[in-house]
């Protein structure tokens, strides 16, 4: 899998991130970063303990790592219960917290599988 082809599988916008980073190479070692990134992994375990606060710092911060590697969909995502929270939306942030799930597992499958490679 080429790293075009890993933007296509977890639908980033791979234009955006060459523009910003200038070669394959950059953009791989990055995106390759983000697989230990643990943010995700707070985010949910904030959740789970209603800490909101740090659930809020935590989406923020993955929106951010996603709006700067131009992984579009998980940004979206990100940006949605990044906003609830911003808003004290809380029973809004959980019902969304599925879909980012969903999207973050499809970022980091296309990531593996362009880190088989």
């Amino acid at each position: 899998m080429t790293v075009k082809e890993c933007y296509m599988a977890l639908e980033g916008d791979y234009e955006s991130v060459i523009s910003r980073l200038m070669t394959e190479k950059l953009v791989q070692k990055f995106i390759i970063k983000f697989l230990a990134d643990p943010s995700f992994e707070n985010l949910t375990n904030a959740m789970k303990s209603e800490n909101y606060d740090e659930a809020f710092r935590e989406a923020h911060t993955l929106k951010g790592v996603c709006q700067n590697l131009s992984f579009t969909k998980l940004y979206s995502s990100s940006n949605s219960v990044t906003e609830a929270l911003r808003n004290g939306e809380y029973m809004e942030a959980e019902k969304l917290m599925p879909q980012l799930e969903a999207d973050y597992m499809q970022t980091i499958g296309a990531i593996n599988a362009l880190n088989t490679i």
